[in-house]
């Protein structure tokens, strides 16, 4: 499959900066994979979709604030630097893009927060990309606390603004618990506690499992043979507990649904049958894409993704090719607003 096939303009004032005011007031759009049919409501009317025993599977992974600001040793200069991910938590050494990386060589010394807290430059890996320990005392717990009153949120360049107080609380889902991510899990930013009670009091279950995901999933795709594309690895683990809660619903032919293209790939990856997924803790590198037959998943609560990105595949490969190209240009069309702070999309 070619990634010319699914080219998409997207004008630029599609893209939300900023989250609705109130989380459940996105619009929804509601693809039916076997009809065909593309329906336009609000996100509290994604409740009708679902009955007793169906699984709307959450991903858990809370968004730490990833992004730092410093200053290199002896020049002072202010250096951005955004934790890509954890590379070794006994030493705290993590993999970095640093800005302005030129002035960044092995050996510097960055100072955060009045020296607080301090990292040398211990590898070169790409143009901006640099690996970095912090020379802390504390556990990896006590680092992520750190990090989290000095950081800000990891706001994607592409919403062309600086963090704000209300993305503490917008850019992260009600349900996060686990920290590890740099980019929210698409799909989960509609969901308030209301909505979260009113399904369950529908005996709708709502299994929780946890995939840390990263900024890199933005990076766009270069590669035109979608099937010679590597993506990066990204961690997931799904308890014995959220396991049988899947396991039961798909055995009683009930549907079951992912929230975010996160969850869709951990739910796949740990398939051990047609209609049966295993309790695991690993790292995964799967990328999806179409043509691809899915044994576990029956519908996708999504976002409106950048084009030429994984989860725009991934969207596409479960909904259809025609399908989901059309209702990406219906969302154009409508002024869907696209991206992590915009409306949804349900693929059913």
């Amino acid at each position: 499959m070619k990634l010319s096939s699914f080219k998409l303009n997207l004008p630029p004032q599609c893209i939300a900066k900023y989250p609705p005011k109130y989380r459940e007031q996105a619009k929804l759009m509601v693809v039916h994979k076997n009809k065909g049919k593309i329906e336009h409501l609000q996100f509290t009317d994604i409740v009708n979709f679902f009955k007793k025993d169906d699984a709307i599977v959450l991903n858990d992974s809370k968004v730490f604030s990833s992004k730092l600001y410093g200053h290199k040793e002896k020049s002072g200069a202010l250096i951005e630097t955004f934790l890509l991910r954890e590379l070794d938590p006994n030493i705290h050494l993590w993999d970095t893009i640093i800005n302005p990386a030129r002035k960044i060589r092995v050996g510097n010394k960055l100072y955060f927060e009045a020296h607080e807290l301090v990292a040398e430059v211990v590898d070169n890996t790409t143009s901006r990309g640099r690996t970095i320990k912090f020379f802390f005392e504390g556990d990896n717990q006590a680092l992520y606390k750190v990090l989290n009153q000095i950081g800000h949120p990891p706001l994607p360049d592409i919403l062309q603004r600086n963090a704000e107080p209300l993305d503490k609380e917008r850019y992260q889902s009600v349900y996060a618990e686990n920290l590890g991510s740099t980019l929210v899990p698409d799909g989960s930013l509609y969901f308030t506690p209301y909505m979260l009670k009113l399904l369950e009091f529908k005996d709708i279950i709502l299994p929780k499992i946890t995939l840390h995901s990263s900024i890199n999933t933005l990076n766009p795709l270069l590669i035109q043979d979608l099937s010679r594309h590597t993506l990066h690895s990204e961690y997931f683990q799904i308890t014995d507990h959220a396991a049988e809660m899947i396991n039961t619903a798909k055995a009683k032919n009930r549907k079951l649904c992912a929230v975010g293209t996160p969850t869709l790939k951990a739910l796949e990856a740990s398939k051990i049958g047609e209609k049966t997924i295993k309790s695991t803790k690993q790292w995964t590198n799967k990328f999806i894409y179409p043509p691809y037959k899915f044994q576990i998943v029956d519908a996708l609560l999504t976002n409106f993704h950048l084009p030429d990105t994984v989860p725009f595949i991934n969207s596409i490969a479960f909904g259809g090719d025609e399908l989901i190209m059309e209702a990406y240009r219906t969302a154009i069309d409508k002024k869907y607003q696209f991206f992590v702070y915009g409306d949804a999309l349900l693929i059913i």
